[in-house]
C-alpha cells in the first residue's frame, strides 16, 4: 500500500515529507509546560469594574526606565534612587512603571530559583512606591532569548529551549512573593513581545501566564498587550484569556523619525534634525490611539499606554508639542499613560541636577510642588 502511494503520488508523497520535515524544525523547543495548563481564550468577558476604576486611577505615569530592566541594575547608568522616588510623587504623578530584567536574575536549570538579593531589592522599591501613595506597574522586560533576540552586553547566557517553562516558572514566584501586596501593585505579564513571540505564540503563553499569577493571585489585575512591540494594530490578533481582570497594554513611538532621531541602538541610526509635529506626523501619532479606542470599545476592556516620548536628540521645542499633544489626545480617549521615561535618555528629570525638565514636564499636564525642589 506504501509502496503504491509511492509511485502513484511522488509529487503528493514528496510534499508530505517536506510538510512534515519543516514542521519539526519549526516547533520551538520550549521546555516542559505541563505544569502550566493555559487558561481558556474563547470568550474574553470584558473587564471587571475593579479593572476599569484601577486604569482610570493609574492616570499619568512614568516609566522607571534604564534602571532594573538593564543587565544588571546601574550597567546603564541609572539606579533606583531615593531621590527618583521622591520626585515622582512630588510632581504628582499617579503611576510608576517598573521594568525588571527578571530573566538574568534567576537559575539556569530547573526549578528556575530567582536570585534572593536581587528578589529582595525589587521588593523594596516596590514597598517604597507603594507606601509613598502611587499606583506600581511591575514587569518582566527585556527577557531577550524569549523573544530570539541577541543577548545584551552583561546578560547572562540562557538556553533557549527553555525559555517559555522558564518564564513561566519565574512568574510563579514573582506571584507567589508580591501575592500579599496592595490592588494598587499591578503585573504587566512581559513588555513588548515580538519575533519569535508572533501573535499564536504569545496568545497561547500568555493563556499560560494567566493561569499561573491566578493560583496565587486570584483577583489582582493584570496588564497585558499586543505582539509587534505591543503594536496597536496588532490587538485584532490578540486573544485575551478568559479573565475579567485585565487591562490592555499598548505603545506609541508615532512618529518614529521623530521621536527615536539619534537614537544609537536604532539600525540604521535615524538621521536629526526632524521637529514635531505637523498635519501629517499628528496622524500618525493619532492613528494607534484611534486603533485602540475601538478595540477597547467592541472588546470593554481598558487601554494603558504604556511607553511614549521623545529622544533627546530631538529639539526641546518639539519635545514639548509631542508631549502635550500625546497627553491630551490620549487623555481625550480615557486612556492613562506612563512616559518613557524618568531619567534617562527621554528623561523628565535630571538626575545630575536632581531637577525637572520643566517644559517636558508641564507638557505632560504636571508641576514640582512648591518647595520641593532641590
Amino acid at each position: 500500500m506504501q509502496k503504491n502511494f509511492q509511485r502513484r503520488n511522488p509529487v503528493l508523497w514528496l510534499y508530505l515529507l517536506v510538510v512534515l520535515i519543516m514542521a519539526g524544525c519549526a516547533s520551538p523547543m520550549r521546555g516542559n509546560l505541563e505544569a502550566y495548563p493555559p487558561m481558556a481564550n474563547d470568550k474574553a468577558p470584558g473587564a471587571s469594574p475593579k479593572a476599569v476604576q484601577l486604569s482610570k486611577a493609574l492616570g499619568r505615569g512614568i516609566n522607571f526606565g534604564n534602571m532594573l530592566e538593564a543587565p544588571t541594575e546601574g550597567a546603564w547608568g541609572l539606579s533606583v534612587r531615593p531621590d527618583f522616588i521622591d520626585a515622582a510623587v512630588q510632581a504628582g504623578f499617579q503611576t510608576v512603571r517598573l521594568p525588571v530584567r527578571w530573566s538574568n536574575h534567576a537559575a539556569k536549570t530547573r526549578p528556575f530559583r530567582l536570585d534572593v538579593a536581587f528578589t529582595n531589592r525589587v521588593e523594596s522599591i516596590v514597598d517604597k512606591l507603594l507606601a509613598s501613595g502611587v499606583h506600581v506597574v511591575l514587569n518582566m522586560h527585556h527577557y531577550r532569548v524569549l523573544d530570539g533576540d541577541k543577548p545584551d552586553d552583561g546578560d547572562e547566557a540562557q538556553d533557549a529551549s527553555l525559555s517559555d517553562e522558564r518564564y513561566l516558572a519565574l512568574w510563579a514566584q514573582i506571584a507567589q512573593r508580591f501575592k500579599g501586596k496592595s490592588d494598587k501593585l499591578i503585573f504587566e505579564l512581559y513588555n513588548e513581545p515580538h519575533k519569535l513571540l508572533d501573535a499564536p505564540h504569545w496568545n497561547e503563553l500568555m493563556a499560560r501566564a494567566t493561569a499561573v499569577v491566578r493560583k496565587t493571585n486570584p483577583q489582582r489585575v493584570l496588564m497585558l498587550g499586543p505582539v509587534d512591540w505591543n503594536n496597536a494594530n496588532a490587538l485584532a490578533e490578540m486573544r485575551l484569556p478568559n479573565d475579567a481582570n485585565l487591562i490592555v497594554t499598548i505603545h506609541n513611538y508615532a512618529p518614529f523619525k521623530f521621536t527615536h532621531q539619534g537614537a544609537a541602538w536604532i539600525d540604521p541610526v535615524l538621521p536629526l534634525g526632524v521637529s514635531c509635529c505637523d498635519a501629517e506626523q499628528r496622524a500618525e501619532m493619532l492613528l494607534p490611539l484611534d486603533t485602540a479606542k475601538r478595540w477597547s470599545d467592541q472588546h470593554r476592556y481598558p487601554i494603558f499606554v504604556g511607553e511614549f516620548g521623545a529622544y533627546e536628540k530631538a529639539d526641546m521645542a518639539s519635545r514639548v508639542r509631542f508631549n502635550e499633544t500625546m497627553r491630551q489626545e490620549m487623555e481625550l480617549r480615557g486612556f492613562s499613560w506612563a512616559y518613557w521615561e524618568l531619567a534617562a535618555g527621554f528623561g523628565v528629570y535630571d538626575p545630575d541636577a536632581r531637577a525637572f525638565r520643566r517644559p517636558l514636564l508641564d507638557a505632560l499636564g504636571l508641576r514640582q510642588k512648591k518647595g520641593t525642589e532641590p
